[in-house]
């Protein structure tokens, strides 16, 4: 009697004790299987990126191969300043424009910075503002990002009052950004161009570089911030020159259609490098919205002296201009760039001021006017010094010069020759410099972008 009480409780507990080895067995199988499928079986597989495509080009530019090549002085030294001799060096891969940075594309930065100043002084209307729903709202964290399909081209839709545009209410908030009172002309309506400020700020590797090891450094301590005066100065065609009838270009060179894709000139250094961060956040918003990897571009910058003279070379070594020949004429003797060729003489090789950023035969790599038309700012500090100490790989000398350092330490490179410079500067070796704050009527940029990879041939 005893036993058949006893009995079925060990049967209980014979039951419970196999539900718990179940219960095991299948918690160690499914261990197992995470392990399999993020751990490799216990194996070092790696933690990979987002798979994209990486040879792509960047639209408007062409693709430099990396190489090595002697860079400096492949001819006469007229000046005798030795400050560039001939080293052999290497050079990465990267993007640059096939052109100048024209008077449209310059537009589209100074309209953008226009609108973004007109929307924030009307309180962010929501007829302009994205409209987040779910768990995009959530993400925002409150945030306010402008729409710009529903501003339109152009920003048409701010700047007329009808339709989807603004409501007069709303226009009459932008009243501050028109001159006015006695600064304005009778009869006119014409915005205060001083007010289109850009605002940014960047990480200064230098800075970083010295001190980033430094225990009590704060990451802010290496960030430079800057608000910038983006609009071209337009007087340059009058200061520039003395006792000259330039009166048109000042009022038409800018914004007349015709010089619509001529390049942009009357911007200094500190513009241009505000332009290359704007195009890089400009890509990167839509890079983020297509669910590419971030910074599946490289920033867009000014070239280094160096990148700029090894893509005007054009994969030529020790030629003495971009097209490879040693003259400034070809066979036909038609000359091959925009330049001043005499004395007075402005005109004969087809342009007397700037020419259209497509003139003349691009060089071997496919890049036009990098002799000739205007000057082009790189980021490389000059200093006559700097030379001999240069690394022979990627050599690059920079200095970001604040308002209160001297005029000698604001001095940055300018390539290439101008449409009012002689033949002399037009060479591949020979350099200039401007003071980084200062705009001329003959100098202009164009991009670069690194290609972050070793050749995209391979």
């Amino acid at each position: 009697m005893i036993f058949d009480k006893i009995a079925p409780n060990r049967a209980v507990h014979k039951i419970e004790n196999m539900k718990k080895i179940y219960l095991l067995a299948i918690v160690g199988i499914t261990v197992m299987l995470a392990s399999c499928g993020n751990g490799g079986q216990g194996e070092l597989v790696g933690a990979y990126n987002r798979k994209f495509k990486n040879d792509r080009i960047p639209l408007g530019m062409v693709y430099i191969p990396p190489g090595h090549t002697p860079l400096g002085g492949s001819d006469e030294d007229i000046t005798f300043s030795q400050n560039g001799p001939s080293r052999m060096t290497t050079i990465s891969a990267f993007f640059m424009d096939q052109t100048e940075i024209s008077n449209a594309e310059y537009r589209q930065f100074t309209n953008w910075v226009r609108d973004s100043i007109a929307i924030v002084m009307m309180g962010n209307p929501q007829q302009f503002m994205v409209t987040p729903k779910g768990n995009a709202a959530a993400a925002l964290g409150g945030d306010k990002y402008i729409d710009w399909k529903k501003v339109g081209k152009n920003g048409v839709n701010i700047w007329r009052n009808k339709g989807k545009g603004a409501s007069a209410a709303q226009a009459s908030q932008l009243d501050g950004m028109y001159y006015s009172g006695l600064d304005a002309l009778p009869g006119k309506k014409e915005l205060d161009v001083r007010k289109f400020e850009y605002s940014y700020a960047e990480l200064n590797m230098d800075k970083a570089a010295i001190g980033h090891k430094d225990p009590n450094s704060k990451r802010q301590d290496y960030i430079d911030r800057y608000s910038v005066a983006i609009y071209p100065d337009t007087m340059v065609w009058k200061t520039d020159y003395s006792y000259s009838q330039n009166d048109p270009m000042v009022r038409g060179y800018y914004n007349h259609p015709s010089y619509d894709d001529y390049p942009v000139v009357g911007v200094s250094w500190e513009q241009a490098k505000a332009f290359s961060h704007w195009r890089t956040r400009l890509y990167d918003g839509v890079a983020t919205s297509r669910k590419q990897p971030v910074g599946s571009r490289s920033d867009y910058r000014l070239p280094a002296e160096t990148e700029f003279e090894y893509a005007a070379r054009g994969g030529n070594t020790k030629t003495k201009y971009p097209w490879g020949g040693p003259y400034i004429r070809n066979t036909k003797g038609c000359l091959q760039a925009n330049f001043k060729p005499g004395r007075g003489d402005y005109s004969s090789d087809g342009g007397i001021y700037t020419v259209g950023v497509k003139s003349y035969f691009p060089n071997d790599y496919g890049l036009y006017n990098m002799a000739g038309n205007v000057s082009e700012w790189t980021i490389t500090a000059y200093n006559k010094g700097a030379s001999p100490l240069l690394h022979d790989l990627n050599p690059n000398f920079t200095y970001d010069a604040g308002a209160g350092d001297s005029k000698y330490k604001k001095r940055k490179v300018v390539k290439g020759g101008s449409w009012k410079d002689t033949g002399y500067f037009l060479q591949n070796a020979v350099a200039t410099y401007e003071y980084q704050d200062t705009q001329r009527s003959y100098i202009g940029f164009r991009c670069v972008s690194s290609y972050p990879g070793t050749d995209l041939r391979r």
